[in-house]
């Protein structure tokens, strides 16, 4: 768990060669299960077409028929989801089917302020993907990516102060609730996302390998 731009999904790909567990993005998986045409993406497209929000049955089973491939045997990663009460509630009947339990719900805590700074300053590469930030990550020759050599990068409309400051405030309000309800669980730990990835990164092996 965390608000956008605190780093939960590059420490989950981190965690994922770290320990081998499958990284879950329900952004990715959505996509993934539309371009392949599965039931459920055929399900989502539909919705999508008809500018309609996926509801919460249609990512719980998403993530159900994402999770019975053979890659998620040893155990899997979930990132962005859930974020409100009944999705929790959704995940939990859902884990309780299939036998598995979660072992611990982490959530990446960065200041409002620092998110701005960095979701505003973010650029991709616009051929391989890879992420930079005017601030924290200049690509090493400038103008050219690290990765693949390409000169054309991108940026993401919606990454404006007024929009990401409107994510934050719903991200806050439909969040704070799910705080409590893992901590009641004894599953809740909060990792401090305002410091070095390296850090971050520690502190998360440090939790996954206890």
């Amino acid at each position: 768990m965390g608000p956008p731009g605190g780093g939960k999904g590059t420490q989950a790909k981190r965690l994922q060669e770290r320990f081998g567990i499958v990284h879950l993005s329900t952004g990715d998986m959505l996509r993934a299960a539309v371009k392949a045409g599965t039931a459920v993406g055929q399900q989502a497209r539909a919705v999508m077409d008809a500018g309609k929000l996926v509801s919460d049955e249609l990512i719980v089973a998403m993530i159900a028929e994402r999770t019975c491939l053979a890659d998620c045997a040893s155990g899997f990663i979930l990132d962005g989801f859930p974020r409100t009460i009944p999705q929790a509630e959704a995940l939990d009947k859902l884990l309780t089917e299939k036998g598995v339990t979660l072992d611990k719900v982490i959530e990446v805590e960065v200041p409002d302020a620092r998110l701005i700074e960095r979701i505003t300053g973010r650029f991709t590469c616009a051929k391989c993907g890879e992420g930079y930030h005017d601030k924290f990550k200049q690509p090493k020759v400038a103008g050219v990516c690290d990765v693949c050599g390409s000169k054309d990068f991108t940026r993401r409309a919606d990454d404006t102060v007024e929009t990401v400051t409107a994510r934050l405030k719903a991200y806050h309000a439909q969040t704070a609730p799910l705080l409590p309800y893992y901590q009641a669980k004894g599953l809740l730990i909060v990792i401090d996302g305002d410091r070095p990835m390296d850090a971050v990164t520690a502190d998360l092996e440090r939790v996954l390998g206890t």
